[in-house]
């Protein structure tokens, strides 16, 4: 992955996703992202409303996916 800037969008701090990203998962504007805070300051991105196709995988396990 490319490192990206944070942006001021508003009062908020935003990130930007790489266009590659965006395309593969099929993200749209008002998709829900779920962001955790990890041990070591590090973050879990979870795309809830992602459109990709589920490869099989049970609903549970595509919502616990970690970018």
């Amino acid at each position: 992955m490319a490192t990206q800037k944070i942006l001021k969008v508003g009062n908020s701090l935003g990130i930007t996703l790489p266009s590659n990203l965006v395309k593969d998962l099929s993200l749209k504007p008002g998709d829900s992202v779920d962001v955790v805070r990890e041990l070591n300051n590090t973050l879990a991105v979870n795309f809830i409303d992602s459109h990709q196709l589920s490869l099989g995988l049970s609903p549970k396990a595509r919502h616990n996916k970690h970018l």
